[in-house]
This record gives C-alpha cells, structure tokens and sequence, in this order.
C-alpha cells in the first residue's frame, strides 16, 4: 500500500499538467497533434492519478482524525468527490475529448459550401466576393447559435425510483435526441428561418418549446419521462442506449402524450414514424419508407379526422461495422441539403452528439457533454435567461469517424412537404450506386429489403444487432465496458 501511494504522489504532478494542457470550451483553441495520438493508456493514467489527487488529499485530511471511522469515512468520501469532480467538471470535456477524438472548433478554411439543416451557405470567395462570403459566414454561424442545444444536466429530481439526479456519463443520446425533436418543434411552429433573438422578450412559443424539455417529469419530454417511455427498448436511468431503442422511445413517448391530451392541445403536434429494415429493426438493411404508413400514422395521430398532418420521420440505420462504409458517405452528405432535414443522431460508441451540418468530409455537431446545472423553465416567462440552451462554439469531425450506427430525421409539414422529401429521397437512392442509406415505396407488397450488409463484402459481413440496441454496462460473462461507454 505504501509503494501504491508512492506512486501515486509522483503521478500527481503530471497528470495534472497533461489534463490541464488540453483545451478547455470556449477558449476557441484547436487540440494539438499530441491529441490524435493519445492512448487509452494514458488516458486511464490520467484519469485515476486526477482522481487518486483528490483521494490524497481526503486521506490526509482524516488522518489527524482521533477515530478511525472517521478516517475511513473520510477516505470513501474522498473517491466520491474525485468522481463527482471529474463529472461535473472539466475533466469530464477533457476525457469525452480524448475517447471521441480529435474534434475542431471554428470553421474550416475550405471555401466549400455549407449545408445547415436544408440551408446552404455559399461562403467561396472567388464565386461570391468577399462581402458576400463574410455575410454567408455570419448568416451560418447566427443559424448554428438559434439551434437548441441539450446537455447534460446535474441537481434535478430523482428519475423514477432511482437516486439520479444527474444523467452525465449516460445521457447523451438521449439529450442528443431532444435536440433533433426540439429543432422539429422549432420548424414547426416558428419555421425555419427562425433565428434566435438578440434581445428580450423571446417568443412565447421558443419558451414553450424549451419548457417541455426541462428536467423534471412535469415537462412532457424531459429525460424522466423518455426514460419511463423507453423501458420496454431498454432505457434505464444510468445505462447507454442506441439510435434504434431511442427513436422506439420517442414513438411510445409520443403516442402516450398523444393519448394524454385533446387533438387540439397536442404538445407534440405531428405524426411519429420510424422507418425500420426489418421487424425489430436490429440487423440493419435499408428500411423503406412505406407511403402508406406513413399516411395510416397521419390518420391516426388525428384521430381518423385527417388524412395527412405534419410527420416526423425517424430513420435508424447501420452502415458498416467499425466505421462508415465509405459507399454511404455521399448519401449522408446529400441529406443534409433536403428542406426536411433535421439532422442526424450519431458519433463514438457511447459519445452521441447531434450533427446539424456538412462542409466537404467534416460535419459540424452540437456537444451534450458538459455538464450544466439544472434549469426549469417556466412556460410564460418571455424573459428567461436561455443561454445555456444555446451555443456559439462550431464543432465539426470527419464524416467518416462517425459510428456506423446512427439515426437521421427528417420534418414534413404537410403532404405537398412529404411528396418532395419521397421524390428526393427516391432520387437518391437511385444515385446512390447500390448502397442506399433508404428507399421508398408505396405500399409493402412492391418492395423487398435490401440488407446494408450485402454491399459491404469487404468489410467481413453484417454488423452485430446490439451495434444499435442498448449497451449495457457488462457482457453476459459480467465484464466491464466502462472504458467504451460510462466515462463520456
């Protein structure tokens, strides 16, 4: 024991100066090529001789203590507030940082355009001049501030019977996903070319909006009550879940709400429906967007009074087993230029972020890791403070790092909407050289799945069904995977 705390005493000293070395947010700065190439060995050493740091300095403080239960009291309190320190702190950045991997901030010096959500920004300079490039570049970065941002949160009420009172390490798909619905909400009823206000009162239904994501199971899409939706796809507080098991959820989460409430008082006031390859969704293959299903959710989300009404699609995919295939990538590009694009749910394994924007190979993301304390607001107050649901930091990662499980989403508002959306995603597919990311079809009798494992020989066969279902903290032999998926 003597030996270990020796150890740990010259650890200090740098592990210290290597975390603190990295770039914090909101400094602007880019990592460094040392980021790239750190190892997860040393990335646990820094890791444990942070939190050994704190354990020291717990442990001697209860030394002088006349009672050894005391002392060991004081040491366990010591581990406690080590991880409650990485949580909620920097560190908790740092180390999403380092597994994700080396991400950008800022703009790229590409003069490419810019696809935000179904806007493009033409910022070439030779084409467009420099006036004109510098407003398109501020037009982009005012569009990327307006979108909704959910991150983690700490201090709200317990969720369900559990003690949780913070979804950090866990959470972030699931406040990736709140994301994508809030910008369909946003779309919906502001439209969108809504931007931000720069100055109060805000518009009463930005408010409202925001309100229904608050932290607490009052707010009809707070994580309390996706997490109660979602437990038939696996969702528990504190455990990981993947793109299929959350769009699931937000079907059963919507369809709960719906029952819930009057037609005309709907809080989420269009269709859900996912569009899954097969039965259960679990093994990949190109779903096909059914337009009859999609007409039969319309019909019942109004209650047999309409034939068609605003529709959220939500469309888990699985494109490769370790990455992207590169077969996919220019399908996932070109979605991003449909007017119904809401953006795609995707990232690491167990680091889920929302991606809003595509540049060249870069996609441009908004990032639930950092940890805010949480806010609940009410849903008349027009003059909240609403900054911590907003960002002005552009993030952006290579396409082709993403995890090949994700989830892309799409906003129809009305008929004439969902007609353009089929033909172009028809259009698409038909370009896409064998390897759609979907397909569309009329009815179930005239289309037969294709399977994205049959277009990808060289990448050794499909990819495991758990790729997007939910990813429990141990295997069936009770072995650890906490260094993919409970640190992020």
């Amino acid at each position: 024991m003597k030996g270990f705390h020796e150890r740990n005493d010259s650890l200090n000293c740098s592990s210290k100066a290597s975390i603190d070395s990295s770039p914090t947010p909101g400094t602007g700065s880019e990592p460094g090529p040392n980021d790239s190439k750190f190892s997860k060995t040393s990335l646990w050493s820094n890791f444990f001789a942070s939190a050994f740091s704190v354990f020291d300095t717990y442990s001697e403080s209860s030394s002088s203590s006349a009672c050894e239960k005391k002392s060991s009291f004081s040491k366990t309190n010591g581990w406690t507030a080590a991880v409650k320190r990485v949580v909620s702190g920097g560190s908790m950045r740092r180390i999403h940082e380092r597994v994700l991997g080396p991400s950008k901030i800022g703009i790229s010096s590409s003069t490419s355009d810019i696809w935000l959500l179904g806007l493009c920004y033409k910022i070439s300079q030779e084409s467009s001049g420099d006036v004109d490039a510098t407003s398109a570049l501020a037009a982009f970065k005012q569009d990327f501030s307006s979108r909704i941002l959910m991150t983690y949160r700490k201090g709200f009420d317990a969720i369900g019977e559990t003690k949780i009172t913070s979804d950090a390490s866990w959470g972030c798909m699931l406040r990736s996903s709140q994301m994508l619905v809030a910008q369909a909400l946003l779309f919906h009823r502001l439209g969108r070319s809504w931007r931000k206000p720069s100055q109060k009162p805000f518009d009463l239904a930005y408010i409202e909006i925001l309100h229904q994501f608050g932290d607490s199971e009052t707010s009809a899409f707070s994580i309390h009550n996706l997490v109660e939706a979602g437990k038939n796809y696996g969702l528990a507080a504190g455990s990981w879940v993947g793109p299929y098991a959350m769009c699931r959820s937000w079907e059963s989460l919507a369809r709960s709400k719906r029952e819930e409430n009057d037609l005309e008082c709907q809080l989420l006031p269009m269709a859900v429906y996912v569009v899954s390859g097969d039965e259960d969704g679990e093994r990949g293959g190109a779903p096909v967007v059914c337009i009859e299903d999609a007409s039969r959710h319309c019909f019942e989300f109004s209650r047999h009074q309409a034939d068609w009404t605003p529709i959220l699609l939500l469309v888990p995919l699985v494109l490769g087993l370790d990455k992207v295939n590169p077969r996919y990538i220019p399908s996932l590009q070109a979605t991003f230029t449909f007017p119904q694009c809401l953006g795609i749910l995707g990232g690491k394994p167990g680091a889920s972020t929302y991606i809003v924007g595509v540049q060249e190979e870069n996609v441009f993301y908004l990032d639930p890791h950092d940890v805010q304390p949480v806010v609940n607001l009410s849903s008349d107050n027009l003059e909240a403070d609403t900054s911590s649901y907003h960002c002005d930091i552009i993030r952006y990662i290579p396409l082709d790092s993403l995890d090949p499980s994700l989830a892309i989403g799409f906003f129809c508002r009305d008929k004439d909407d969902f007609d353009d959306f089929c033909f172009r995603a028809s259009k698409l597919a038909d370009e896409s050289n064998g390897a759609p990311l979907f397909t569309v079809a009329q009815t179930h009798s005239v289309f037969k799945p294709i399977i994205h494992g049959d277009t990808m020989a060289d990448a050794g066969g499909d990819r495991m069904d758990d790729s997007i279902g939910v990813l429990p903290t141990g295997d069936v032999d009770g072995n650890s995977h906490e260094d993919d998926w409970q640190l992020l």
